[in-house]
């Protein structure tokens, strides 16, 4: 394992000294957080655009360690570079002047054909009903699976980027959970190095950025880094434990993503009862709900660090599983999840008035 240290620590580096550039094109362009009323959790204004260290750390760290020869200049890392560079673009040109949600939609399904061209697709899935490594070619349905994968994922990561670090944290652990999720099939297939290698340099990138968006946040990722963190870990499980053929390998990714998934589904769920535009904004997101109880920003978001760090260590223990015990695993897991959801209520069955907020929640 000693050998991904490096990668992740180059990134870290890259992202955390990339911060203050960030800040200066932030301003220049005019990407600036300003609270306009008191919907808003920061009180002064704050600048956006912190995504582009995350996103050069990346994209150099891939590119210095093509030179090195852990990762290969091939057409996929081609493909994952210019598909993440048209999710940045976007982010950026919505962090300034705002878009559409359908203008960003479509700019996201562009990206995920780029992907397919550097043939990075879901060509087939594992069946978990059948022992051992029986599988489901997917065949015509590979395109629109990746595409409905690539753009949910994407945006999962962002409607969390709610609170300051929370983003950038679950997503550093949900990288740190694909790497060592990855590390026990790289006996299987050679491509779960190069998994490795990126998960430890997306992992570092979004850890680099932290210091700074930690709370008090100093900059904020913006759609520009919540966008490009999503579609990065999107990118890295069909790379990687999607196509592996263990019984597990379906849901493993699924697991690790558990807390931004649940906190969307959640949400199109809530939105849908109480009659609301699924794409409008709410303050019924899990933060929401535990700061109403009372907690601070920096114990809200610890806590869903640690839901995170369990989810991931339990994607990690489900490598090892059977069948039965995977899905005994996680049908115990799910139902915990819809208990302490409809406790705390994140699931509101009623309408509730003022519930309106800025994408910035």
């Amino acid at each position: 394992m000693y050998k991904y240290y490096i990668p992740f620590f180059a990134a870290l580096l890259i992202a955390y000294f990339s911060v203050p550039f960030a800040k200066k094109i932030a301003h220049k362009l005019g990407a600036i957080d300003i609270p306009k009323d008191k919907r808003r959790v920061h009180k002064k204004p704050i600048p956006l655009l912190g995504g582009l260290a995350i996103y050069f750390s990346t994209v150099i760290s891939f590119i210095i360690f093509s030179f090195s020869g852990q990762l290969t200049m091939d057409k996929s890392l081609i493909s994952i570079i210019i598909a993440a560079t048209i999710i940045v673009v976007t982010g950026v040109i919505d962090d300034t002047k705002d878009i559409s949600a359908k203008l960003k939609l479509l700019m996201q399904i562009i990206a995920a054909f780029v992907l397919i061209w550097g043939d990075i697709k879901i060509t087939f899935v594992s069946n978990p009903f059948v022992e051992g490594y029986a599988t489901i070619d997917l065949k015509l349905l590979s395109i629109p699976v990746t595409i409905f994968w690539i753009v949910g994922i994407t945006n999962t990561l962002n409607l969390i980027d709610g609170l300051d670090g929370l983003a950038a944290g679950v997503g550093g652990i949900a990288s740190l959970s694909l790497l060592f999720v990855a590390s026990t099939f790289i006996g299987v297939d050679p491509i779960y190095g190069v998994v490795m290698i990126m998960a430890s340099i997306l992992a570092g990138a979004a850890f680099g950025f932290l210091p700074h968006n930690f709370n008090p946040a100093k900059i904020f990722m913006g759609d520009t880094g919540a966008l490009f963190l999503g579609f990065m870990l999107s990118v890295i499980s069909i790379r990687g434990v999607m196509k592996s053929f263990t019984a597990v390998s379906l849901v493993l990714p699924i697991v690790i993503l558990g807390l931004p998934i649940c906190d969307t589904a959640f949400a199109i769920i809530r939105r849908a009862i109480n009659k609301r535009p699924i794409m409008e904004a709410d303050k019924g997101h899990l933060h929401h709900r535990l700061l109403e109880r009372g907690l601070t920003q920096k114990q809200t978001v610890l806590i869903l660090y640690f839901i995170s760090i369990s989810l991931g260590g339990l994607a990690v223990l489900m490598t090892g599983m059977d069948v039965s015990q995977s899905i005994l695993t996680l049908g115990i897991t799910m139902a915990i999840v819809l208990l302490i959801a409809t406790q705390i209520g994140v699931i509101d069955m009623k309408k509730r008035k003022g519930i309106n907020d800025s994408e910035r929640n």
